[in-house]
């Protein structure tokens, strides 16, 4: 560029005067050396970002959390659409309190890892053990009654599924909080059986009897209504497993059963953090080097005009 506007060496004769042969002769092109020009100076641009080495930077962390494992086992059933529970001054179904206590729950424990086990006549794992509470609280709002197609209450395999899910976990603190309003009448598994098994795994199962004494199902949904409680069983399934057993009966209730967990040992988690970097300057270099093949063959092909 610098020397591009200096005088070389003489090539030529000196004359007073070739304006008359503009005339005869065809006007220099000075597009080319202007056009090449251009790409010269974008493949210089090319190459400043190349040597800057841009990277595109995925970073993926696992954070630090002092807490316990939890999987909330939620009874889905016909019976929890039951309207007998009173929520922001309005009569609410069963269901709906449950959702609304555990989804508080779940907001308060920020540094404990929480997974939910729906159930009616088999489990249905709607989320693994997970920090993400976001998305955790996104799946427990889609619980409602019917999204198990197997009809019944299956107490003893919500248990046993919830254990299963923890046992390989490395927490010092195991916890299922099992939210029913039924009696065990369908799955393969025994109530008593499966807390027998989780109590060999060290896990803790709360049972919670959630709804009024004289609630009943609608005639609609079943033909032969009755009492929908079994306090003998879920008190059993407490003591086995060294938890405790609440009978619930307002939401309020609903509220304490669930902050008496805060007690519970911790569990330090460490953090992983992963960094995943990709290159972007050889597409750079690679446009450098094509600019200034390009701006080179202009001026190859497209010389300057001779005296």
């Amino acid at each position: 560029m610098f020397l591009s506007r200096k005088l070389g060496s003489p090539s030529s004769i000196t004359y007073s005067n070739l304006s008359i042969l503009v005339s005869l002769g065809r006007k220099p092109n000075y597009y080319p050396g202007a056009l090449s020009f251009a790409v010269m100076a974008l493949a210089i641009l090319f190459a400043f970002i190349a040597l800057a080495r841009p990277q595109w930077v995925n970073e993926f962390k696992e954070r630090k959390a002092s807490g316990i494992d939890i999987i909330l086992a939620i009874d889905i059933s016909h019976s929890m659409e039951i309207t007998d529970f009173e929520l922001n001054t309005k009569r609410v179904q069963r269901i709906t309190a449950a959702k609304s206590t555990a989804e508080s729950f779940i907001k308060q424990r920020p540094n404990d890892r929480i997974g939910i086990v729906a159930f009616s006549g088999r489990p249905y794992v709607t989320s693994p053990i997970t920090l993400e509470h976001d998305w955790l609280t996104d799946q427990l709002r889609e619980l409602r009654p019917g999204l198990v197609k197997e009809p019944g209450t299956a107490i003893g395999s919500a248990v046993a599924a919830a254990a299963t899910r923890l046992n390989k976990r490395k927490a010092k603190s195991k916890v299922v909080v099992l939210v029913t309003d039924g009696s065990n009448n369908s799955g393969r598994i025994a109530p008593i059986e499966a807390a027998k098994h989780a109590a060999t795994l060290g896990i803790k199962v709360y049972a919670i009897a959630i709804g009024t004494e004289d609630g009943r199902l609608n005639s609609r949904i079943q033909a032969y209504p009755q009492q929908e409680f079994d306090t003998k069983t879920l008190k059993q399934i407490a003591k086995l497993t060294k938890g405790e057993y609440y009978r619930v009966r307002d939401t309020d209730k609903l509220r304490d059963t669930f902050r008496s967990i805060d007690q519970l040992e911790k569990t330090d988690v460490t953090q992983n953090i992963t960094i995943r970097r990709k290159e972007l300057f050889p597409w750079f270099a690679a446009a450098a080097l094509l600019c200034a093949i390009i701006a080179l063959t202009i001026q190859s092909l497209n010389p300057p005009p001779a005296p």
